[in-house]
């Protein structure tokens, strides 16, 4: 294959460098190709969740086991996408596989309740500050539309203040403006991590505001924590107006013991969860005071009604169970946070050696890579840069055996092993090494849509 390039591997520019690694990928990947290709008839643009698309055409994953994937054309990987977090304990982890056998032999889809039920839900309420009492969902996006009805229903009021960037599911997305298939609610759209504009908005909105929605770390744009400051003065405004303040933990609640409003010491009035807290079977939860929760007792006249086939799910609710209890435990989360921080300081330590525009933001073992110098405190100050700088990244990792996301997401899982982290730390020196000098240089790219209108915008779709 003609390359422009000299003998250090240097591209001289971003169109021969694209080109040149997206060449090999598809030479190397003719059955994932041809997988594409065949799901694009069944499925619009060959797949059921969206995320996992990325041009030319996505690796088909066949099996895995630890950290390992392997696709279709029997390529292996080292796996630092942890299922976007639901892939806490990797793919194959002993006690889970245990737990999951157990649920096989016993039985499945009860349609009654279970024993397994209240140990997840005791576990579940003993780690996070704020949760009294629980229930299960299906995952983090049914969690956080329970919580809005919820909350809704309570407070006698409709609207729900949420931030740009913030993402609660696939239908509860807000990038750089709403997404056109939200869930029907009047939402007010602030700032994330301003403080100052969002106490101004609840006090302004109080009247309408069934309750405020936020991350405590944006995950899906860009992992970018939320600032104590900001996070106390949701809290603050929240309770001086008479609004509900929900945390979305689903990501975060990995963080720390007691999730990140225990790390921080603020307490929500409501907390949703998901991803791993099922053992890497489809689950979510919400929860707050019994209070709150008390109103789903169905012993009670008036109840109000939450139904749902798999909400308690006996092969999630084992699995689950299993990794609270005998994995995931305290000692175990913060070694985790720690490894999660070394990386993200090392991955950081590149881009300053190699004086590029590359930086690494997150929390504990949750992680996004950016192409750019500039502080991050919100989505508002990611520069849009060409999209094939995040295409050569991509590919290259792929190309040394490294599974990561296209728009740069890690989340390690517990089998990530040191020799793999290094090895990942190698791979991002040698791009750097080789391409770092096209990053200052590429054209800026388009942003996805449109920033809302103005601070405060309200979207009813």
């Amino acid at each position: 294959m003609a390359t422009r390039a000299d003998a250090s591997g240097r591209n001289f520019d971003l169109q021969s460098a694209v080109r040149d690694v997206t060449a090999l990928y598809v030479q190397a990947n003719p059955h994932s190709r041809a997988q594409y290709e065949r799901a694009q008839a069944s499925m619009p643009g060959g797949n059921t969740r969206t995320g996992m698309f990325y041009t030319p055409f996505p690796l088909a994953i066949e099996r895995a086991a630890g950290a390992t994937l392997t696709d279709v054309d029997g390529h292996t990987y080292t796996d630092f996408v942890g299922d976007f977090s639901a892939g806490l304990y990797g793919h194959s982890h002993p006690v889970i596989r245990e737990a999951l056998q157990a649920a096989l032999d016993d039985g499945m889809a009860y349609g009654s309740a279970s024993p397994y039920e209240e140990r997840l839900a005791a576990l579940v309420c003993a780690r996070i500050p704020s949760v009294e009492q629980v229930r299960f969902t299906n995952s983090g996006t049914e969690a956080n539309t329970m919580a809005l009805v919820t909350a809704r229903a309570v407070s006698g009021k409709d609207t729900v203040m949420v931030f740009e960037g913030g993402y609660h599911g696939g239908t509860i997305y807000f990038g750089r403006k709403s997404a056109p298939i939200n869930m029907p609610f009047p939402f007010l759209i602030a700032p994330y991590n301003d403080a100052g504009e969002a106490t101004r908005l609840i006090a302004g909105n109080a009247q309408r505001l069934a309750a405020v929605l936020v991350e405590p770390m944006q995950g899906a744009s860009g992992a970018i924590p939320g600032s104590a400051e900001f996070l106390k003065a949701l809290r603050e405004a929240c309770t001086a107006h008479g609004v509900l303040l929900i945390f979305d933990e689903v990501m975060t609640s990995r963080v720390a013991r007691e999730g990140r409003q225990g790390q921080l010491g603020i307490t929500p009035d409501m907390t949703t969860l998901g991803k791993y807290i099922g053992g890497g079977i489809s689950c979510g939860a919400f929860g707050g005071p019994a209070g709150i929760m008390a109103r789903y007792d169905p012993s009670k006249p008036g109840a109000y009604v939450h139904h749902g086939t798999f909400n308690n799910n006996v092969l999630m609710l084992r699995a689950g169970a299993a990794g609270l209890e005998k994995v995931f435990t305290p000692p175990v989360q913060a070694a985790l946070n720690d490894e999660g921080i070394a990386l993200r300081e090392a991955l950081n330590g590149l881009g300053a050696r190699h004086g590029a525009p590359f930086q690494v933001t997150g929390l504990g073992s949750i992680m996004t890579m950016h192409f750019q110098r500039e502080p991050l405190r919100s989505i508002r100050d990611i520069r849009p840069r060409d999209e094939r700088l995040r295409q050569l990244l991509h590919l290259h990792l792929i190309d040394r055996g490294f599974f990561t996301t296209r728009r740069g997401y890690m989340a390690l899982s517990l089998v990530v092993g040191a020799d793999d982290r290094a090895g990942l730390v190698d791979a991002i020196d040698e791009f750097l090494g080789h391409h770092g000098h096209l990053l200052d240089s590429a054209p800026e790219g388009s942003p996805i849509d449109d920033w809302p209108a103005s601070a405060g915008v309200t979207c009813t779709d």
